[in-house]
């Protein structure tokens, strides 16, 4: 059981819906990133999702590509990245974090080494989106053996027929990306959401979180309502690269939270 399990089996007891939120590392450097990061269990945050900086990020839109070019521009690195989850540890062992970028960065360090260095940090699970499960030897099954979930995202394009091959190996949750496109590219509705959550959910028993196109808290309700919950990025990204105050920044993080928990 990693701390990813046991969020979900509290929420499922409490009838709640998760909220996950995603924020860059070192966006827009490293300590007001890090105090947002901290302040994000406060404000209604279940899972925290980490962006690793990555020059090359093919699936995100303008906005995160925006976040990860700052925070390398500010010197933030994937050991910098790990530094700022075990700096949260320490005031924090509960809340669970989440580890998502690409996998070069991954492979430059070693996946050996990077296993033991995340799990040492503190992360919980890895959402690497340029790894297919083809490649599942590759970094997958040896995060699973070092104890780390490996989340998979599913999409509007992921038939029947692909479906079980993203679901194998995959755990913690699923990531259902509710739009075609990048991040932040599109409102996300929950009536075109619903009938692809039920499908997934008739295939396995892991919960199912919808995210990309939620950036208010009526969607963030709406969505988390048909889905185990629903992941903000893009928006709470543009609050922080608009230069708003952390305490602003956690105030719109509480709106959405809220959002999801009514959902």
């Amino acid at each position: 059981m990693t701390r990813i399990d046991d969020t979900f089996s509290r929420l499922s007891a409490s009838g709640k819906k998760a909220f996950v939120s995603y924020i860059m590392a070192g966006d827009p450097d490293y300590d007001t990133s890090l105090k947002v990061m901290r302040g994000l269990p406060a404000a209604g945050v279940d899972i925290i999702e980490l962006g690793l900086p990555f020059t090359d990020p093919m699936a995100d839109g303008a906005t995160i590509q925006l976040a990860g070019q700052r925070a390398l521009d500010g010197g933030m690195t994937l050991e910098k990245t790990l530094q700022m989850a075990r700096d949260f540890r320490a005031g924090d062992d509960t809340t669970p974090i989440v580890l998502m970028g690409y996998y070069n960065p991954i492979y430059s360090r070693g996946v050996d080494q990077f296993l033991t260095d995340a799990k040492a940090a503190g992360i919980d699970g890895l959402i690497v989106v340029d790894l297919p499960p083809e490649e599942d030897d590759e970094l997958c099954i040896p995060a699973q053996a070092a104890g780390l979930n490996f989340i998979r995202l599913a999409t509007p394009t992921t038939d029947d027929a692909r479906l079980p091959k993203v679901l194998t190996n995959t755990s913690g949750f699923v990531y259902y990306v509710s739009v075609t496109g990048t991040t932040g590219a599109a409102a996300a509705q929950a009536s075109d959401v619903a009938p692809e959550v039920a499908r997934i959910k008739s295939k396995t028993d892991l919960p199912v979180i919808v995210g990309f196109g939620i950036n208010t808290p009526e969607a963030s309700g709406s969505i988390a309502s048909i889905a185990d919950g629903c992941v903000v990025g893009s928006a709470i990204v543009s609050q922080i690269a608009s230069g708003e105050s952390v305490e602003d920044v956690l105030a719109f993080v509480k709106s959405l939270a809220d959002g999801a928990h009514r959902g």
